[in-house]
């Protein structure tokens, strides 16, 4: 009980502009309980009036909080306190401890947390201060999402407009916003202007770009078409508002390439900084020590591994494989079943609390595995042959392949397609 009494739990209900932090003993007796405002000017009180209460140094001081990432996670981890995050849902169900009719507010959830902590530590995940290299790497790999998607929505929207006036042209290509299209378009944005250009004009553009498919006298003579009869001021209305979306898919294109010449940059620096193991650590021998790269190359020889599998891999899933944590990384991924079994009745369902991007991943890391690994296609093609779906035997494929990646990196050993049935199977 001595011992109990000593050990200090600290619940944060964390918000935009003032969070609410509660401190509790080894008994869940409050200690202290207040509000501070978001800044550095609070954040720095409140690890102060923590320190001030319990008496005790910062790593004595174990803080449960939902979020694993923002300015109050990493402020804490600064100065040294025991951070532990924990899922949202989770806290939900360890509030109807103290309300089962579902009150909710600031306090009590702080008191919740506290609590939560004190009782059930398995259910929290210890955080650990992030490599600068890693914070990098995961807000390039999201900024590179998010202009892609930005990417698609333009693209789309180019093409809701040739559709509109100049159909033909969307006969040369599926992807609107590659550049060479644009530059195709801003040549010739108008039928009549397909007419009048001279076949050289067109073939020094497909020159410039590298486009080999076609040849200027066939874009021509697509482009040459009978055009569609449009109301006047349609032609130039449409004219107008692509050459607005040309300017920003021309921004957001140079974006992108930037995005992955950075992802390419960070993800060889994480190469350099290893898989973080310490020589004498359980599972690992000198030899493996020397190859500081060796968990990004492992990663990378994986089949349908790419450039932005890999980084949302190393991004969004970095702790779990420093741990090798298969279980960990299934679920994460959203490949991991969930069964629900009462009396006679058995359910298995998809999983749809997992990491968005991470299942993104996975789906395209299987997509791609399957195209080039024979392994792989052979799984999918006797799970279709069962009945399931596209999208359920590309799971069955990313369960597969997060299996043997992580034997791989147990090992230390790249793929080889030859034993990877093996481990897989090992392991599961």
């Amino acid at each position: 009980m001595e011992e109990e009494d000593r050990r200090w739990f600290v619940g944060i209900d964390w918000a935009s502009e003032t969070h609410h932090v509660r401190i509790s003993d080894g008994r869940g007796r409050k200690a202290g309980e207040r509000i501070f405002a978001h800044g550095g000017e609070g954040l720095a009180d409140m690890a102060g009036w923590l320190v001030a209460v319990t008496g005790v140094e910062p790593d004595g001081i174990d803080v449960a909080i939902e979020v694993p990432h923002g300015p109050v996670v990493e402020s804490l981890l600064e100065r040294g306190f025991r951070v532990h995050a924990i899922n949202p849902k989770q806290l939900d169900r360890f509030r109807d401890r103290f309300s089962p009719a579902g009150a909710k507010d600031d306090s009590r959830d702080a008191e919740v947390l506290a609590d939560a902590l004190r009782t059930d530590r398995r259910c929290f995940r210890r955080l650990a201060p992030l490599d600068p290299v890693l914070v990098e790497l995961r807000e390039w790999s999201r900024m590179a999402e998010e202009l892609r998607a930005e990417r698609n929505r333009l693209g789309n929207r180019v093409r809701e407009q040739l559709w509109r006036y100049y159909p033909q042209l969307l006969d040369l290509a599926d992807d609107v916003a590659a550049g060479w299209f644009l530059d195709l378009w801003a040549l010739l944005p108008t039928p009549e202007k397909a007419r009048r250009v001279r076949e050289e004009t067109v073939a020094r553009l497909l020159k410039r770009h590298r486009i080999r498919r076609f040849s200027a006298g066939g874009v021509l003579e697509r482009l040459r078409r009978p055009a569609i009869l449009v109301a006047p001021g349609t032609t130039e209305a449409a004219v107008a508002h692509v050459q607005a979306l040309a300017k920003r898919l021309d921004l957001v294109n140079r974006q992108i390439a930037e995005a992955e010449t950075r992802l390419d940059r960070l993800t060889e620096r994480m190469a350099q900084v290893g898989s973080g193991w310490e020589p004498g650590e359980p599972g690992q021998d000198g030899a493996q020590q020397d190859g500081a790269q060796r968990d990004v190359t492992i990663l990378r020889s994986l089949p349908g591994v790419g450039r932005v599998v890999l980084a949302t891999l190393l991004a969004e899933a970095w702790e779990a494989l420093q741990r090798r944590d298969y279980h960990a990384l299934r679920c994460l991924c959203g490949v991991a079943p969930v069964t629900k079994r009462s009396g006679k009745s058995r359910i298995v369902q998809r999983r749809q609390a997992a990491h968005q991007r991470l299942a993104n991943a996975v789906y395209h890391w299987s997509r791609v595995a399957v195209q080039h690994d024979p392994r792989s296609r052979a799984k999918y093609a006797a799970l279709r042959k069962r009945g399931h779906g596209h999208a359920r035997a590309l799971r069955s494929v990313g369960d597969r392949l997060i299996a043997v990646a992580c034997a791989m990196l147990e090992t230390g050993t790249t793929f080889n397609p030859d034993i990877a049935g093996e481990r897989a199977s090992a392991l599961t």
